[in-house]
């Protein structure tokens, strides 16, 4: 193992997430401009299929970031990744209904038009690095923290 990555293995969890949540929400976001410049051509509302197309796929990539790098769970990867699946969920339907309201607002208070979704976007994005570090942490990847107590205690 190099010791570039042997030094990142030793850093703190929430330092991890940082770093791990960087690339997923640069890659994330990524997706959900590509398909919001794609779909805005076709639909109005494109950046709401967008919003939920570029989740779906960034989900998947950031799962492995989390399983492997942050959390370092041995568990089951088709259970770890449905309770994963099960945190993003909430997070892709309060991002779904949360951006026309966003972008309404934009459009409203500050005349933006079609960079409003990409502004929205990155709004909502903010908002849900938040809840999602929560929702690891305590659903997704939780027996990894029993696991630790123990170790403490033996």
């Amino acid at each position: 193992m190099s010791e570039r990555f042997q030094a990142l293995w030793r850093i703190s969890l929430p330092i991890r997430y940082l770093i791990v949540g960087a690339w997923n929400t640069a890659f994330g976001y990524g997706c959900y401009a590509l398909f919001t410049a794609l779909l805005t051509r076709v639909y109005d509302h494109g950046y709401i299929i967008a919003s939920v197309l570029g989740n779906l796929i960034s989900i998947s990539v950031a799962f492995f970031g989390y399983k492997w790098i942050v959390f370092r769970t041995k568990g089951n990867y088709l259970q770890e990744w449905l309770r994963c699946m099960a945190v993003y969920s909430t997070t892709i339907v309060l991002s779904a209904a949360a951006l026309p309201f966003i972008v309404a607002m934009l459009h409203g208070m500050f005349q933006m038009h079609k960079e409003a979704p990409y502004v929205a976007g990155a709004i909502v994005t903010a908002v849900t690095v938040v809840i999602s570090f929560f929702g690891h942490k305590h659903i997704s990847f939780r027996w990894h923290q029993r696991a630790q107590e123990k170790e403490h205690i033996a």
